[in-house]
């Protein structure tokens, strides 16, 4: 970085900035007279107010959570929204103050996740008039990822595994319905497979397990044993009867006729 030049702010040379090489700063654009309308506001849908609760990791009587639609590189990236159509500086009193409960709940929350070292509260509110916050999950030991440039980070770091997402999102979900409110975010189901054996399954069998997949305490305890048939034999019945029947002819084979003497 020393070919950096001077007109480059200092903090590029910081150990936490995620990008290296030839850097040039943009060129500023002029003001504009007038700002655009954010989402929510002027003649613009508002998307929190549209989405349905089903779209939210945990829900309450005045604040949902959601989370992204897919996994991203951080641990967890979760957004705090009021029910109301409200922005930060037009919360009442109430609602403000329960701001600070839910900010310091919600950290707590996502701090208890293994592999999290600190969680970072972010409010901007340039994109949409309906008051959201951002909670980043930075990983621990992950030193370069602190300080002010974690969501940069979060776009460059390969995904986590969509199952330790999932799961963490309803590790969240759990620990906020320990307060009220209702968790929508569930675990990924155990995907459960029976070993593998020398013998086919049946049929009934293969289209039970294709329908879908069970847990072993879900298949010790439901799965029925199979009934026996009275009329047929089993396999080691059958088994046992043909080794009778074979040693039964070679011991008659190896007998001579009575009150004949033996060839000698």
């Amino acid at each position: 970085m020393q070919d950096t030049p001077p007109s480059v702010p200092d903090f590029t040379q910081w150990p936490s900035f995620p990008f290296e090489g030839d850097l040039r700063v943009k060129q500023l654009d002029d003001p504009v007279p007038v700002e655009p309308p954010r989402r929510g506001e002027g003649n613009r849908e508002c998307t929190a107010c549209n989405a349905p609760d089903e779209a939210y990791i945990w829900v309450g009587e005045r604040w949902r959570v959601r989370a992204m639609d897919r996994p991203t590189g951080l641990p967890m990236v979760l957004i705090l929204e009021s029910r109301s159509h409200l922005d930060l500086g037009d919360l009442p009193n109430l609602l403000a103050a329960e701001l600070g409960v839910m900010t310091v709940r919600l950290e707590r929350a996502i701090r208890s996740l293994d592999g999290v070292a600190r969680v970072h509260v972010n409010r901007w509110g340039d994109g949409s008039a309906h008051l959201h916050m951002w909670f980043l999950a930075r990983p621990y030991g992950r030193l370069q990822l602190r300080g002010t440039f974690l969501s940069l980070w979060d776009s460059i770091l390969p995904p986590i595994a969509e199952s330790q997402w999932r799961e963490n999102l309803a590790l969240v979900a759990a620990w906020l319905a320990e307060f009220g409110g209702r968790p929508l975010a569930e675990p990924p189901r155990i995907q459960w497979q029976a070993p593998s054996s020398l013998s086919s399954p049946s049929p009934e069998r293969v289209t039970a397990e294709e329908e879908e997949s069970v847990s072993v305490i879900e298949a010790a305890e439901e799965i029925p044993e199979p009934e026996s048939d009275p009329a047929a034999s089993t396999e080691l019945e059958r088994e046992q009867a043909a080794a009778g029947k074979e040693q039964a002819g070679k011991e008659q084979a190896g007998k001579e006729p009575a009150g004949k003497e033996p060839a000698g």
